[in-house]
């Protein structure tokens, strides 16, 4: 007996958008963590570390660690695999804490 086709997710039918890695704009959709669009437009290190300046990206995937910090809009240490991609996000590769030339 055959199943019926059925959509899988609503956001299966909803089209793509555009956000921007360092000033290049990263097609996503939606659904996507940041993270995910930006491994599928093939950048891997969104980070860079306090002793370093060593690259990172994502590592766990799941929340649990802090490689894949992204300053996103404006907003340093968001973990990338943790924030939903959206329309317009503006996403910047981060040095060191995130915080340099900003008042604390």
């Amino acid at each position: 007996m055959r199943r019926p086709r059925t959509r899988t997710s609503a956001s299966a039918a909803a089209p793509a958008f555009t956000l921007t890695f360092d000033g290049r704009p990263v097609p996503a959709l939606p659904g996507q963590s940041i993270a995910a669009a930006l491994w599928a437009a093939s950048v891997l290190s969104w980070r860079t570390t306090r002793n370093g300046g060593r690259p990172r990206g994502a590592f766990c995937g799941i929340g649990s660690c802090y490689e894949c910090l992204a300053t996103v809009n404006g907003s340093p240490n968001r973990r990338a695999c943790l924030v939903p991609a959206r329309p317009g996000d503006v996403v910047t590769t981060q040095e060191g804490t995130g915080h340099a030339g900003h008042l604390d």
